[in-house]
């Protein structure tokens, strides 16, 4: 095995890089195979494995010595001897017919060949259970469509470069789509929620009736032409569930809720978070500022990550269908219970039948409600939070919604607040930045200038990322980066040369370079940033 170059991602992660794709399932078999406690994640992708690493159980630098250590084990990245997953495809994509001449076969013959190949998957991203398959006995190399589409159908089959690939569920896409299959790629429900993991060998089973050539004709009216191979044994994908509701064994609900008269801009519910899951395509997620909902579920007793609501820009108008204890936190406004001003980090008694009211904010993008015995829903993957952009968890909440309490309260609610509080500063932030496994990417120049340049968020600032705007940061490298594995925080800098630092939902894979990482510390204040808010970089701390 070669020995990988190890890339710096922020403080809590590194990237391993062996250069070329077929070195990534062994070195990340080797890896999981000696897991130690403390590494949160392991995420292959295109030539690289990124290492995720919780510092309070192991320090980076032992984790960096085990990587490197475990890397120089040869492993065999699957069991040859297992099944493949076999996904049942009709050869019906809009983009059979052209992406075959563009090759300069048949529809027929592509079809063939597709479905003769040995696929294996490499690695997953872009969605929750988007697999990458590649294959030695694809020779070919599949241009991008030139315009994505705003929506591809779940279940389409698609080429892009020397992969192919399955949607999981309606998403934009640019690549060229051959077929579709109704396997059912991600249930977050199961002990094992993508069908199609790292290391899985692939094989596509083709309907007896399976490749339609016309190339215009609407997917429903087209007449396939048959086409076919052996059977053999399938893999159905049936996977065991984890309990009621998929959650950690814990209090159940009590019957008690609130009831939601006027969401506001964007409210959703937050815990802090699914770790662990990159390695199938799912993100973080969580609060984004985790600081001020710990805070919010102290005051009312309960456990720091226990889900509240997450309120960006204000708006929020919720009554108590039960007596509860309620806290609001983060960003700064007027907040109302039962039409009278309440202060906000104190615990408050709300009534059944009073409203609580959360003003537009004045300062900062994002509040946080935390009621007594936490904010109920049902569990994805271990936990509550709503992720938009990979639709897990519950849905961003609307007038009308009934969201129920739990009994996961930890003790009394405190007689005084744990700590001071004070509005968020979101005229200007200073936010330290660790090194990125790709500032070699850029010129020399660029470093100065991010530090430099006081940057201003954009209005393109969501969940996802925060796009800034200031001057081009100048690279020595042009062409595409293969994809590789992100986290909360990196600086992904796309063509424009305009860095967008990535959130708790930013996607796990990305092909943009990352110059530098925000720290872990900072990233809380990134979750207050309105559009305007000024910002500017500083080395972090050694050590900080």
């Amino acid at each position: 095995m070669v020995t990988p170059r190890v890339r710096p991602m922020g403080e809590r992660a590194f990237l391993l890089d062996v250069g070329a794709l077929d070195e990534v399932l062994p070195l990340h078999a080797a890896l999981a195979a000696t897991r130690p406690a403390g590494v949160i994640d392991l995420v292959p992708a295109a030539r690289t494995v990124l290492v995720r690493v919780d510092p309070r159980v192991l320090p980076p630098a032992a984790a960096r010595s085990w990587a490197l250590g475990a890397a120089t084990e040869t492993r065999e990245a699957t069991d040859a001897a297992a099944p493949p997953v076999e996904l049942d495809i009709a050869y019906d994509g809009a983009d059979l017919a052209d992406t075959a001449r563009l090759l300069g076969v048949d529809a027929h013959e592509l079809a063939r060949r597709h479905a003769e190949a040995d696929w294996r998957v490499a690695f997953t991203g872009f969605a929750p259970g988007f697999g990458y398959l590649v294959s030695d006995d694809w020779t070919f190399d599949v241009p991008r469509l030139e315009s994505p589409r705003t929506r591809v159908p779940a279940g389409s089959v698609g080429l892009a470069g020397v992969f192919s690939g399955a949607y999981p569920r309606d998403t934009p896409g640019g690549w060229r789509l051959i077929g579709t299959t109704t396997a059912p790629l991600f249930d977050p429900d199961a002990a094992s929620p993508a069908l199609l993991e790292p290391g899985a060998r692939v094989r596509f089973r083709p309907a007896p009736a399976a490749v339609t050539a016309a190339p215009s004709t609407p997917i429903e009216s087209r007449s396939p032409v048959t086409y076919g191979r052996p059977e053999r044994q399938v893999v159905t994908g049936e996977r065991l569930h984890a309990g009621d509701d998929g959650a950690p064994a814990g209090a159940a609900p009590t019957g008690r809720s609130i009831r939601v008269v006027e969401p506001g801009l964007l409210t959703t519910l937050q815990d802090l978070g699914r770790e662990g899951a990159g390695s199938v395509g799912v993100a973080v997620s969580g609060a984004l500022d985790r600081g001020a909902l710990r805070t919010a579920n102290r005051l009312v007793g309960n456990p720091e990550g226990v889900a509240g609501l997450e309120v960006t820009m204000g708006g929020l108008r919720a009554v108590a269908e039960a007596d509860l204890w309620v806290a609001v936190t983060g960003a700064w406004g007027t907040v109302r219970l039962d039409g009278r001003e309440v202060d906000p980090y104190e615990a408050h008694a709300w009534r059944a039948g009073s409203e609580l009211h959360l003003d537009w904010f004045a300062h900062g993008a994002r509040g946080y409600v935390a009621v007594r015995g936490g904010l109920d829903a049902h569990a994805a993957l271990g936990s509550r939070a709503t992720d938009l952009l990979a639709g897990l968890g519950p849905a961003a909440l609307r007038a009308g919604d009934v969201v129920g309490v739990r009994d996961d309260a930890a003790g009394p609610v405190p007689v005084a607040p744990p700590v001071g509080w004070g509005a968020p500063h979101d005229d200007e932030l200073e936010l330290e930045l660790a090194p990125g496994p790709r500032a070699d990417w850029f010129a020399p120049a660029a470093l100065a200038t991010l530090y430099d340049t006081v940057w201003t968020v954009s209005n393109h600032a969501d969940r996802v990322g925060a796009r800034l705007d200031g001057p081009e940061l100048a690279r020595l490298r042009s062409g595409e980066l293969a994809s590789e594995g992100m986290v909360p925080g990196a600086l992904q800098v796309p063509p424009s040369g305009r860095p967008t630092i990535l959130l708790a939902d930013g996607p796990v894979t990305g092909g943009y370079p990352v110059i530098a990482v925000v720290t872990d510390a900072s990233l809380d204040l990134v979750a207050q940033a309105r559009p305007g808010t000024r910002i500017r970089f500083r080395h972090a701390r050694p050590g900080g």
